[in-house]
């Protein structure tokens, strides 16, 4: 499965570990994260996925794919800037979203369009978003709407 892990690109060192151990979960349980490739919850997740063998893709809004975090294993230039909010979350089964701005309001937006089931960590409180206390109920919520679609 490939989860859209979406979320502030500049955010506190709790959101980080937050996101981090949302990739570690993906990583262990095989999944792929899909993000936008830069920094933040972005970087948190794909550094948590990679620390246990998962594999990371990096949708960039920039035109060169060296923009990517590090820990992106397929960096994707688009030069769509945030457009390419709408190819993260289309590119990914289900949704989890850590804290986040109005960047990842938009993205909330494209999981609802797409009809992907999205875990909020402190996120937007909004309708389609289900509100979860863990990255291991984040997880384990996004598997169960995927696995009954």
């Amino acid at each position: 499965m490939r989860v859209s892990v979406i979320g502030g690109g500049t955010v506190d060192r709790a959101t980080a570990t937050t996101a981090e151990r949302v990739g570690e979960l993906l990583g262990e349980r095989s999944h792929t994260v899909v993000c936008g490739g830069l920094g933040g919850v972005m970087e948190a997740a794909c550094r948590g996925a990679k620390s246990k063998g998962g594999a990371t893709v990096g949708i960039l809004p920039g035109e060169y794919r060296q923009q990517a975090n590090e820990y992106v294993d397929v960096a994707i230039a688009t030069g769509l800037g945030h457009v390419r909010n709408g190819l993260v979350v289309m590119n990914g089964d289900a949704v989890v979203a850590v804290d986040g701005g109005s960047g990842t309001l938009s993205e909330i937006g494209f999981a609802g369009v797409f009809d992907r089931p999205v875990a909020g960590l402190g996120s937007h409180e909004v309708v389609g978003v289900e509100p979860v206390d863990s990255p291991e109920d984040a997880v384990d919520y996004v598997e169960f709407e995927v696995a009954r679609r």
